[in-house]
């Protein structure tokens, strides 16, 4: 028997197309563990596939990859679509993987939860970036659909809140493919703007996969590099984006979007009348206060004044001479009582008193006293004062004794 001898490249070529011409081989669906995972520089991927039984290569290339809403580990569990062939030039057979699921858990859960990771370890997530809301803002970058019930909503609420503010809608595709790009885009031309205060992104409800643009990198990078404030205001409040997480504030629907995003006027009114009556009572406190301060200074220059005082001390001076006045009085009654007291001991002691009472007085010519018989001799002159003149008198004897009458034995 005669056997044809072939090349290596023969009979690969020869085995590759007994795969490609099998029914079952062009359209497989394999589930199993991945390992050796390898991201090319060139955006192909080269993994194996494995259970505990065996292990086939895989290439997935980057026309499909793109595709893929999540990206592929060692050790995550998937199912992976495609054909199996060889590949000639090593021998070998493979999967060319066309699609990828998760095995277990859905794609779109992965790929938000490893985005989420991913800015988060960046620190695109932090609290330290977040811009602070503009209390008045004059002027809000709405980016949103324009056929939406979540552009109305907004619309209506910043209106009746916030009367006279200015609203710039910026309209984008809120699903879909390009949706995320368009986001961006309209984020970043709003941030070209120099009148836009505040901007707020957002749609409303919808399934995981009608959110997911604003799950994707490029939404959530405008949002945190936007150096105007961003709220996201996406679906309702039970669902989180990464568009959250990367603005500046998060609100759970687009209506509380726009109600965080500027005061409402009856609140600035009431606020305003509070302000205005404490205004109003600090003045009248303030007014009090001062008029008191007056009062109490007017009643310090009456207390303090020149006038007073000297009229005081005239007071005084009064007061002072009636104490003198009192006074000399005082010493001159007592100086009389005194006068009349002398007078009556000089009247009493007086000679003319003791003469009034039958006593003499004998003088000499000389108008000595004979106050001794010694003092005269038989034929002076003398006087004799009695209590109604003078007796003009001749010593015709002497005769010496004492004061009772009798006389001395000379």
């Amino acid at each position: 028997m005669f056997l044809k001898i072939f090349t290596v490249t023969q009979i690969n070529s020869y085995i590759k197309k007994m795969f490609n011409a099998d029914a079952i081989l062009n359209h497989v669906s394999v589930k199993g563990e991945i390992s050796n995972f390898k991201l090319h520089y060139s955006g192909h991927m080269y993994f194996t596939l494995k259970d505990d039984g065996a292990k086939i290569k895989c290439v997935m290339f980057k026309n499909y990859c793109s595709n893929l809403k999540f990206m592929p580990e060692d050790g995550m569990s998937v199912i992976v679509s495609g054909n199996i062939s060889l590949y000639e030039r090593d021998g070998q057979y493979q999967i060319y993987v066309e699609n990828m699921q998760p095995d277990g858990i859905g794609a779109l859960y992965i790929a938000y939860e490893q985005l989420k990771k991913k800015l988060e370890a960046e620190g695109i997530f932090d609290r330290q970036h977040k811009k602070p809301i503009p209390k008045f803002p004059s002027k809000v970058g709405v980016v949103t659909s324009s056929t939406g019930a979540a552009v109305r909503d907004i619309i209506n609420i910043l209106s009746r809140r916030y009367p006279g503010i200015e609203i710039l809608i910026v309209p984008v595709l809120v699903q879909g493919d390009g949706a995320a790009y368009e986001i961006s885009e309209a984020i970043e031309e709003l941030n070209k703007r120099n009148d836009i205060d505040v901007i707020i992104v957002g749609r409303g409800g919808g399934s995981i996969e009608e959110l997911w643009a604003f799950n994707e990198e490029a939404t959530a990078r405008a949002i945190y590099e936007s150096r105007i404030p961003v709220i996201s205001a996406v679906g309702h409040e039970t669902d989180f984006t990464i568009a959250d997480f990367a603005a500046d504030l998060r609100a759970p629907t687009p209506s509380a979007a726009a109600e965080l995003c500027v005061p409402d006027k009856n609140d600035i009114i009431y606020k305003l009348n509070i302000c205005l009556n404490s205004l109003f009572n600090i003045m009248l406190t303030y007014i009090d206060e001062k008029k008191s301060a007056l009062n109490q200074c007017r009643e310090m220059i009456k207390a303090f004044n020149p006038a007073l005082f000297i009229n005081q001390k005239r007071q005084y001076i009064d007061s002072l001479n009636s104490k003198l006045v009192s006074s000399i009085k005082y010493k001159i009654d007592l100086y009389n009582e005194l006068i009349k007291k002398y007078c009556t001991n000089l009247n009493i002691l007086s000679p003319l008193s003791i003469i009034s009472r039958g006593y003499s007085i004998t003088y000499t010519e000389e108008l000595d006293v004979v106050d001794d018989i010694k003092k005269v001799k038989v034929g002076d002159n003398i006087n004799i004062l009695v209590k109604n003149g003078y007796l003009d008198c001749t010593i015709n004897e002497l005769k010496e004794g004492n004061v009772n009458g009798r006389e001395k034995n000379k």
